[in-house]
């Protein structure tokens, strides 16, 4: 059996684009704007990228695919982790360098376990998970326990970056009567 991801062509370009972003703001800016692509074409609201800490490289781009590709597991993070691994060519992105996850939205359950074994060493995100209830996803069992035993892995935390900015994305989507697809 092989197992095959469509990668929107949009999001394919944003994979192969040569961009440094200089702060914090700005990189939380680009994976906003990525998941507010991914809504007007027919995806979840939510977007994530990877980026080399010391350059401010994009390695990866990443947005929700569980819609286009009917697998629950393809949220922004894992699909921008999966690229950034396939991209470097190793299970673990801290054998090669040092990396931060970006993205839109407070991770949820599933995605705290693959950022731990991903090898980043910087997460930050954008709208609360709370914003994401709101709407009407479930973000699972994600306790502050869950967050501490990162940072006890030397995995730096930041949230609520643009908070307002990436809220407005969620909310798009409800307007817009976007599924919500683990209701």
């Amino acid at each position: 059996m092989k197992v095959e991801i469509v990668i929107p062509d949009w999001l394919e370009k944003l994979n192969n684009i040569a961009k440094s972003f200089k702060s914090d703001e700005d990189k939380m800016d680009f994976v906003i704007e990525i998941a507010r692509i991914n809504v007007e074409n027919g995806g979840g609201p939510f977007g994530a990228a990877i980026f080399d800490i010391d350059t401010g490289r994009v390695l990866s781009c990443g947005s929700n695919l569980v819609l286009q590709n009917n697998l629950s597991v393809l949220h922004a993070e894992i699909v921008a982790i999966i690229l950034a691994q396939k991209r470097v060519k190793s299970y673990s992105l801290s054998k090669i360098g040092k990396f931060e996850l970006f993205s839109s939205s407070e991770p949820c359950a599933m995605c705290l376990g693959a950022i731990l074994w991903s090898g980043v060493k910087r997460v930050l995100w954008g709208a609360p998970s709370e914003a994401a209830r709101k709407i009407g996803f479930d973000e699972g069992p994600v306790f502050e326990s869950s967050w501490i035993y990162l940072k006890s892995k030397g995995i730096e935390i930041k949230g609520g970056l643009l908070k307002d900015k990436a809220t407005e994305v969620l909310m798009s989507y409800k307007e817009l009567k976007g599924i919500i697809y683990n209701p």
